[in-house]
């Protein structure tokens, strides 16, 4: 019963959620992972033609909304457990390194809060030939229980890893 209560809400609830979250839902792009066992992942963010200026040390939240995860299972990610549910996902831009805020608030147009923080994930990163004038972002399903979050942005390539728990 708890697994037809989550599965639903997953598949009817949480995505309202997300598009009043985004600026204009046309602009709004899904991308998903799947894991071994058949659960999966999904982020919501903007697609906006402007991703916004990243700021070294300033939270960013592309396309003036932050993005937004959805897992049908237990996460881990920094070394934290990411409990079944919705996120928003915030990056924080820094020299040399960025990283990947988890909130637990899902409330649209909040402000972000970093008491609602549940994990802040440093991300692996690369400096690419090419810049990127916006966002790209993928999923790379790299193991049976890994998903990695990649996101392009100007010269950086960074990425968090996702393992189901």
């Amino acid at each position: 019963m708890r697994c037809l209560l989550a599965c639903l809400f997953f598949i009817v609830g949480l995505p309202l959620i997300t598009v009043a979250q985004s600026p204009n839902p046309a602009e709004a792009k899904e991308i998903f992972c799947g894991f071994e066992d058949g659960a999966s992942l999904k982020l919501q963010y903007s697609a906006a033609s402007k991703s916004g200026d990243m700021h070294d040390g300033k939270m960013w939240q592309p396309g003036g909304a932050p993005m937004t995860l959805f897992t049908q299972v237990k996460l881990m990610a920094g070394g934290v457990e990411i409990p079944e549910g919705a996120y928003s996902l915030y990056v924080l831009p820094r020299k040399g390194n960025w990283m990947l805020v988890v909130s637990k608030n899902v409330v649209a147009n909040s402000k972000y809060d970093e008491k609602q923080d549940l994990v802040r994930v440093k991300m692996e990163s690369v400096s690419v030939d090419t810049p990127f004038k916006s966002l790209d972002i993928a999923f790379a399903h790299t193991a049976p229980k890994e998903c990695n979050l990649r996101m392009y942005y100007g010269k950086t390539g960074a990425w968090a890893e996702f393992r189901e728990k």
